[in-house]
């Protein structure tokens, strides 16, 4: 594939994913309940693995420092301390890392946000089965018709695409969707 058809490729995803209204009434959907999260004084949290941890901790540092606005910090934390993934992942299995985060600094009240491309991902649905059993809302980013992980979400956006790179894409423009749809409706 030459260097223009990666732009064409993903010029033509982009269109079917707007095409479909279901897609933005879940992002807007999605917003709303981490905007209430932290209206109520909960925090979000986020995971995934990769280039989808990559996006979870930019979605985190962009809610706690500043992205389109200048206000107040808002509560987030990406689940990506190195040396509780490893040591979680030594004592376990790598299939804990993140639900035993949540299980030690989670509320009732708090967000999830869990990223996977292919919803299917062990340590993301283990986090969400957790995340459910303290009663912590989640939101999921994947594709295709959101894997298992779509089953232990609240609000689920699936990106329409078999192709890894083009479904991360899209889920970094439903990233900042969010966030600043918090900016313009957060209560200061």
């Amino acid at each position: 594939m030459d260097i223009k058809n990666h732009f064409l490729n993903h010029h033509l995803i982009v269109d079917s994913f707007l095409n479909n209204d279901n897609n933005l009434d879940s992002i807007k959907k999605a917003a709303e309940l981490m905007l209430k999260s932290i209206n109520s004084g909960g925090t979000i949290f986020s995971c995934g693995n990769g280039g989808s941890m990559c996006d979870a901790m930019h979605f985190s540092q962009e809610l706690s420092g500043y992205f389109n606005k200048k206000r107040k910090a808002l509560p987030s934390i990406c689940i990506s301390d190195p040396s509780h993934i490893t040591c979680v992942a030594n004592d376990t299995s790598f299939d804990f890392v993140f639900s035993r985060f949540l299980e030690a600094n989670g509320n009732e009240g708090d967000c999830l946000l869990a990223i996977s491309t292919s919803g299917n991902s062990p340590n993301v649905i283990n986090a969400a089965k957790e995340a459910k059993k303290k009663k912590i809302k989640v939101v999921s980013l994947s594709s295709g018709d959101g894997g298992e992980l779509l089953k232990y979400s609240d609000v689920s956006v699936c990106v329409d695409s078999n192709q890894t790179e083009r479904t991360q894409e899209i889920h970094i423009i439903i990233i900042h969707s969010i966030i600043s749809y918090i900016e313009q409706k957060l209560n200061l």
